[in-house]
């Protein structure tokens, strides 16, 4: 049987082409085991899949901040992980009347990790132990 996190948020973002409709998700992790338990999901959006991984990961932390909660936070975008840290999104999409509200979010979220001190753990999920990402959308 795979080993998950204790207790922790799984996150990530499906894309149906590149750029394409883009969603992401959050999923709670609990006892040690995946559950059926979206805690947050948007989209269909027109966007990246990096994109939707670094929107997944802001999404999380500040969720988890606004609750008072304290878990971990697994992706499995290195990418995404590297924006946050960064406070920045390095995207190349075109920034068109289609992405405009997109580039609304990146703005939000870009403002928010420079405005915010996070003290939750961001972790690689290793898929090559793990299997998929328990908020993996399935679409491969």
């Amino acid at each position: 049987m795979k080993e998950y996190p204790h207790y922790a948020l799984a996150v990530d973002a499906a894309c149906s082409g590149n750029p394409g409709p883009m969603e992401y998700r959050g999923v709670l992790l609990h006892d040690g085991h995946p559950t059926d338990r979206v805690v947050f999901h948007f989209g269909p959006v027109h966007g990246t899949n990096n994109i939707g991984e670094f929107l997944a990961i802001v999404h999380a932390l500040a969720l988890l901040e606004s609750k008072g909660y304290i878990m971990d936070i697994y992706s499995d975008s290195l990418t995404a992980q590297t924006w946050v840290r960064n406070k920045k999104a390095k995207t190349t999409l075109e920034r068109t009347p289609d992405t405009e509200p997109l580039y609304q979010l990146i703005a939000r979220a870009e403002n928010w990790l420079r405005t915010h001190t996070f003290r939750v753990p961001i972790h690689k999920w290793d898929t090559a132990t793990m299997g998929e990402i328990p908020a993996d959308f399935g679409r491969k």
